[in-house]
């Protein structure tokens, strides 16, 4: 395993421990599949704009500039999770290939590490109505090679995924995605 892809898979078993909710549904040499809910006392459209607000709620230790301010998300089918590097280049984490606005946005590709693996994933957010509040419902199924195999890798891909969820779920119910220092 490249020295590289072995560094990043350190930080994320790190940030495996942070993991409170999610769950991994499957894991095999081949392929990984997580889903993790949360629910809100707020409306969809609240929950939709801050959805779309990605650079607003995921956490900057896990963009490549170090910056979520970088971070944007157009959301409409073909539109990109993208993030602007200061060299001029960037990254496409992601491209949206279903948006329904306060329902679902469905988006495809492989997250930091993974991309470089010859993994692909298919990352899910339900938005819906439960009597005053509104529940989310994530999902990211990922299949393709994976050094190891992704049974090695689920529970480092699921703690990163939760500290993010966590960090969405404060910007909902706060409007700020940081932690309360105690």
């Amino acid at each position: 395993m490249p020295r590289i892809m072995k560094r990043a898979c350190a930080v994320l078993f790190v940030f495996c421990a942070m993991s409170l909710n999610a769950k991994v549904v499957e894991s095999s040499a081949s392929s990984l599949a997580i889903q993790h809910s949360f629910t809100v006392a707020a409306t969809p459209e609240k929950v939709w704009q801050s959805l779309i607000s990605v650079g607003q709620w995921w956490g900057s230790d896990h963009t490549y500039s170090g910056n979520a301010a970088n971070l944007h998300l157009d959301a409409r089918p073909g539109g990109c999770w993208c993030e602007t590097l200061a060299n001029g280049g960037g990254v496409q984490h992601m491209a949206v290939v279903f948006a329904s606005p306060k329902e679902r946005l469905t988006l495809t590709g492989a997250l930091g590490p993974l991309q470089t693996t010859g993994s692909s994933g298919a990352m899910n957010f339900a938005i819906a109505k439960k009597g005053d509040a509104t529940e989310v419902t994530f999902t990211y199924n990922v299949g393709g090679y994976f050094p190891g195999g992704f049974t090695n890798a689920a529970a480092a891909v699921d703690g990163v995924l939760v500290a993010q969820l966590n960090r969405l779920q404060r910007l909902i119910e706060t409007g700020s995605a940081e932690a309360k220092k105690p």
